[in-house]
């Protein structure tokens, strides 16, 4: 059975609360009910720091330069088991992302289709060859420079509404250098549901 949210204490609960304690206090019912307020208020926004972005990303961002070539790419992303990688320039500044997708359309596999799921998309990678070959070229040729990018102090829930906006899998977290300081993926946010889940039933 579910439970709605509890009602918002009236003047009448502080007055009642008052004479329940039967004792003088030097404070009003004004003062009770303003100061419940102050304390919701922090409390709100105790919540909203615990899930704020620099509180969930993965860090430090693992980069690749525009002239990585695509092989040196693939590499890291298998050993490091990352899916996507920021492109920075000679400064550290964001320039670009490549991810596993790309490489994959590089190879010819046509991956992430609309209309696949995870296991017809698995099904295409593995039946289009079995001995595929390195990617040629640099992560220039193929890296996207639309990127989707938010704040570190930004919200659990505006990383969610930009995912959803963008249909995309994965946000960069940039500092007002737009050097890439973090990474969140929809994975991150599904261990928070489930840590969420946890500290329900604690």
């Amino acid at each position: 059975m579910s439970r709605n949210p509890p009602s918002r204490p009236t003047r009448e609960d502080f007055r009642q609360a008052l004479n329940d304690m039967g004792t003088y206090i030097d404070v009003s019912i004004d003062d009770l009910m303003e100061i419940t307020t102050m304390a919701e208020r922090h409390a709100r926004q105790r919540e909203t720091e615990a899930y704020r972005i620099d509180t969930l990303m993965s860090q430090p961002v693992v980069t690749v330069h525009p002239e990585t070539s695509l092989a040196e790419a693939a590499h890291e992303m298998v050993t490091r088991r990352i899916s996507g990688l920021p492109v920075v320039d000679a400064d550290g500044r964001l320039v670009g992302v490549l991810t596993e997708a790309d490489l994959l359309r590089a190879l010819g596999v046509p991956s992430h289709h609309p209309t696949h799921n995870l296991w017809q998309t698995l099904e295409a990678m593995f039946a289009h060859t079995l001995r595929p070959q390195p990617p040629e070229g640099s992560v220039a040729a193929l890296m996207v420079t639309d990127i989707v990018t938010v704040s570190p102090d930004q919200t659990l829930h505006e990383a969610l509404d930009l995912m959803k906006k963008h249909r995309i899998k994965r946000l960069i977290a940039v500092n007002e250098q737009r050097q890439p300081v973090g990474m969140i993926t929809r994975s991150d946010l599904v261990r928070v549901f489930f840590d969420r889940i946890r500290g329900h039933s604690e």
